[in-house]
């Protein structure tokens, strides 16, 4: 098996090419994921940002909503970035009409709560685990959690606001890290997969 995981960015919509690019640079093998049997060759997954109530209609179009959830529950690691942050909560504090999650992080998040488009921003955030520093976090139209339950760590905040929590094999953030050319939220995620895909039930199906 090679030492290399392979990590899927969901497809459906959003930021999808510069996660591929930032796993990438974090010497991981990125494959773009719309499928079931796609999710199903994979270690991790990335949830970009994007439009969160598009892209929870788009997975149940899709037939990903379930084979996500399963997923996420047996362990696999996921990382979600903004609108992949929204769908990683367990609870949407402002839920559109027929919005769903993913959940997998026992957290109430608010949607856009950073602001609209016209109000996104940079701004240096330290990260719990992220060595070398503050890493620069683009915020679009970004939302924050209000509040973790006991199993989530807060690892970030910003202006007194959650922009980063993780769940044990599940990491999310309010920000954009692959939009900066700074790869080390992307490489620690890559570790994350590498510590615990050895103890995946499924791996042998994905022996290379």
């Amino acid at each position: 098996m090679s030492d290399t995981p392979v990590i899927g960015v969901l497809a459906l919509q959003g930021d999808v090419r510069e996660h591929l690019i930032a796993l990438a640079s974090a010497d991981a093998l990125a494959r773009p994921i719309r499928r079931p049997e796609e999710l199903a060759e994979v270690d991790g997954l990335v949830i970009p940002g994007g439009e969160s109530t598009t892209m929870s209609k788009l997975a149940v179009l899709f037939r990903m909503l379930d084979p996500l959830r399963e997923r996420v529950r047996a362990g696999m690691p996921v990382y979600g970035t903004c609108a992949g942050m929204i769908l990683l909560a367990d609870k949407i504090l402002d839920p559109r009409s027929g919005q769903e999650t993913v959940g997998g992080i026992d957290m109430i998040v608010r949607r856009n709560a950073f602001g609209r488009q016209n109000e996104s921003f940079e701004a240096a955030v330290e990260v719990t685990g992220i060595d070398g520093g503050p890493v620069e976090g683009v915020f679009i139209r970004a939302p924050w959690v209000e509040s973790v339950g006991a199993q989530a760590q807060v690892v970030a905040e910003h202006g007194g606001h959650i922009v980063a929590v993780r769940q044990g094999n599940a990491l999310a953030t309010s920000f954009h890290p692959e939009l900066t050319g700074d790869h080390r939220v992307h490489a620690f995620f890559v570790d994350m997969v590498r510590a615990v895909r050895w103890l995946d039930p499924g791996r042998i199906s994905r022996v290379r």
